[in-house]
């Protein structure tokens, strides 16, 4: 199998942090214009959560750089020890899909308990792929 192929997952993770980062930016913006909320005043972080109270697509945004950290390097690892198989392409593919998920609906109606059930799906996706590269690499 093509190792390159283990690299599409993280284009598609990226591209899913470039539409969140997005997202911030148009509602925080949108917000200090329409209540004309000077920059200076939403500095820190405690300013920005006393004055910014869409905080939807920041919160996600940060999510998208805790797991998915891991799953990043799990496809590094997958690259360099010959673990690009069809099992690791799809934990891969599940994860980014679990992730989508989480994010839209973190981004828009925000129901925790949904979210939550697609975070830990996410999360149980990222320690399967782990599994299967160490399963695979101790096999070699």
């Amino acid at each position: 199998m093509d190792a390159e192929l283990i690299f599409m997952p993280a284009v598609a993770m990226v591209t899913l942090t470039f539409v969140v980062w997005w997202r911030m930016y148009v509602v925080r913006i949108g917000q200090m214009k329409r209540e004309r909320i000077h920059p200076q005043a939403v500095a820190t972080s405690a300013q920005s959560s006393a004055r910014l109270t869409d905080s939807c697509a920041a919160d996600n945004f940060r999510n998208l750089f805790e797991l998915p950290v891991l799953f990043y390097m799990a496809l590094v690892v997958a690259a360099i020890t010959g673990q690009v198989n069809a099992t690791t392409i799809a934990l891969a593919w599940a994860f980014v899909l679990l992730r989508i998920v989480h994010s839209a609906i973190h981004c828009t109606y925000n129901k925790v308990m949904h979210r939550f059930y697609a975070y830990v799906a996410g999360g149980m996706v990222l320690w399967l792929l782990w599994g299967a590269i160490a399963v695979g690499w101790w096999r070699t």
